[in-house]
């Protein structure tokens, strides 16, 4: 689909991401179709992904499909009826960007089942316009929105990126946003709840949970570390994997080096919560409360870029850590 014009710094860092998803997976068609609250999202043919940006508290990524066909990440709450699924953390939506604290306010646990005396259910990052939406070998999303408190006040807005592709045995998003302090500084405060996040299928969880059935799901992360031990860690990417329609498959989500805090830390939960968070340190590491408080000064951005890869086989069968250090690679190749 066409877009509006980009400028040449827009164009270069377009080049950049596309170049770097490039370096771990190519091979298929990507179309975009436009429609009024989605972009959705196909590969050769077959749906990957829609990009949801009406009718939910944030924008979010639902469903996504593994190359396989199978939804890789939770249905509940968009869809209700998914048997053996979970129904906690409403607030969980498929794929996401948000953070429990920022300056103050609580965009994380934002949802309508969430409301409360403080009226944080109305909290909510406000879709504004899509930029470009154009399908190829990749296909590329450029949206903004701006983060609202309920009283409307305007917090602060981001630009989010996001690229799609894929072959025969993986999927990737390389998802880039932007945070922009354009009304005053805005402090990202210290806070496990959030902030790039997933929730995982029902066979990708380490165990049951709140009625779900089938859980049967392991975790691995850069360092080694498997299962429970990841939370709260710092690493360089996390891996889930499991069995699903008699077949392995998984998950993982890496952290770019050049994000805040790299390697980052982990709010990866066993109950399948997978959230890779920079600003957490004193849940994480016992820290003194604040200490994990960064400040976007008024006029200031923070960009933050993390690649998801939708896989075959387990994590070390998907060979994650190579394609960390292909995708990491292929970036510094495209910025010289």
């Amino acid at each position: 689909m066409p877009g509006v014009p980009r400028s040449r710094a827009a164009v270069a860092a377009v080049a950049v991401a596309v170049s770097c998803v490039a370096a771990g997976v190519r091979g298929g068609e990507v179309r975009l179709e436009r429609r009024a609250d989605r972009i959705d999202v196909s590969i050769d043919g077959r749906p990957f992904t829609s990009y949801v940006f009406r009718g939910h508290r944030k924008p979010i990524l639902f469903p996504v499909h593994g190359p396989g066909g199978e939804s890789l990440t939770r249905s509940w709450p968009i869809v209700a009826d998914v048997t053996g699924e979970a129904h906690d953390h409403p607030h969980h939506e498929s794929l996401w960007f948000t953070h429990g604290r920022v300056n103050g306010i609580d965009f994380w646990t934002s949802s309508p089942q969430a409301a409360n005396a403080d009226r944080r259910a109305d909290n909510r990052i406000e879709h504004v316009a899509i930029d470009t939406a154009e399908g190829g070998a990749d296909g590329l999303i450029e949206a903004r929105s701006r983060w609202v408190r309920a009283d409307d006040t305007v917090v602060c807005s981001d630009i989010t990126r996001i690229v799609c592709a894929g072959d025969a045995t993986s999927r990737t998003i390389d998802y880039t946003i932007t945070i922009r302090a354009d009304h005053g500084a805005v402090t990202l405060g210290d806070t496990k709840e959030g902030t790039m996040a997933l929730r995982v299928a029902t066979p990708l969880q380490l165990w049951d949970l709140d009625g779900s059935r089938g859980a049967a799901g392991t975790c691995l992360n850069s360092e080694g570390l498997r299962d429970a031990d990841v939370w709260g860690k710092p690493a360089r990417w996390v891996g889930v994997s499991g069995p699903m329609g008699g077949r392995s498959v998984g998950v993982a989500m890496l952290d770019h080096p050049r994000n805040l805090r790299h390697p980052t830390h982990w709010h990866a939960r066993d109950y399948g919560l997978l959230a890779a968070n920079p600003f957490g340190l004193h849940d994480f590491t016992g820290a003194a409360a604040g200490t994990g408080d960064y400040t976007i000064p008024a006029g200031g951005s923070l960009t933050l870029r993390y690649l998801f890869v939708f896989h075959e086989g387990d994590t070390a069968a998907a060979g994650i850590d190579s394609r960390w250090e292909r995708w990491i690679a292929a970036g510094c190749e495209a910025d010289r």
